[in-house]
């Protein structure tokens, strides 16, 4: 995995369930969701299980990749569960990404230390991608509960940073095909202090390159790490990062910008 990935996964794990141990009630709304706190973490601690199993090689069927789908498997999955206590969700968050570090640090049956896994529920793709993902999501669900519970998020460049490949790898998946159709757009993405990658879109197809892309960009956009991984997660409004000045944009076709971020549906 990349330097510091499991070290950001089992502190992200532990943090969130400080968050829980603290809670005054998981009972408590968790804002933009349909979910309480406790409702939350359970889905946090049974998909934290699930991608515990995936790295081990055990098959885990859950939807098919499409919103309506995962979102149909979660609400099944919580139906199924009904522990809310914060305790034992806290506990079960950390102990599963525990076990998540464990069955990656094994070698797979051929002896590699990476390769695909039984697939996720946003596809195939190789266990330091899968743990990149495990990330991404638990930051997502973490920053929903520290909001819920007043207390400061777990975000910071450095573990947005490490959800990159996951990112990268799922954007073209996550179009939103008639956002996307017939638009044709060369967009340059570029984190402060951070990574920066290329986004062409041609056809309705849509191609994403890591590092600095080859062709010269219709519009460059210039952002702070976590309001990206918050937009890119469905967590904050685009409009009001521009407004605080966490995004900046130029090059021959800047109006592009404020279209980028609607291309996409959050995984």
């Amino acid at each position: 995995m990349p330097e510091g990935l499991g070290q950001a996964i089992r502190g992200t794990a532990e943090e969130i369930a400080a968050l829980l141990r603290g809670a005054p009630d998981t009972g408590l709304a968790v804002p933009g969701s349909e979910w309480t706190v406790g409702e939350a973490a359970a889905h946090l601690a049974l998909a934290n299980e699930l991608m515990a199993d995936l790295a081990a090689g055990r098959e885990r069927p859950y939807g098919d990749g499409t919103p309506q789908s995962l979102a149909s498997a979660n609400a099944q999955s919580l139906d199924t569960f009904g522990e809310r206590r914060a305790e034992p969700l806290a506990t079960m968050i950390a102990d599963q990404a525990g076990a998540f570090l464990d069955a990656v640090a094994r070698p797979m049956a051929d002896g590699a230390s990476d390769g695909p896994v039984p697939d996720s529920p946003l596809g195939p793709m190789q266990r330091s991608v899968l743990a990149s993902y495990l990330l991404t999501h638990m930051l997502g669900h973490g920053y929903d509960l520290a909001r819920a519970l007043n207390r400061p998020h777990m975000l910071d460049r450095v573990r947005v940073s490490l959800c990159m490949p996951f990112m990268l790898s799922v954007m073209p998946r996550v179009a939103d095909a008639t956002a996307t159709a017939g638009l044709t757009a060369r967009y340059r993405i570029r984190l402060r202090g951070g990574e920066e990658f290329g986004v062409s879109l041609a056809d309705g197809a849509v191609q994403v390159t890591a590092g600095a892309p080859a062709y010269r960009a219709d519009c460059t956009i210039l952002l702070e790490p976590v309001a990206f991984l918050l937009i890119a997660l469905g967590r904050l409004n685009p409009w009001r990062a521009i407004a605080q000045g966490q995004i900046l944009a130029w090059g021959p076709k800047p109006w592009l910008a404020p279209r980028f971020p609607t291309l996409f549906t959050a995984p």
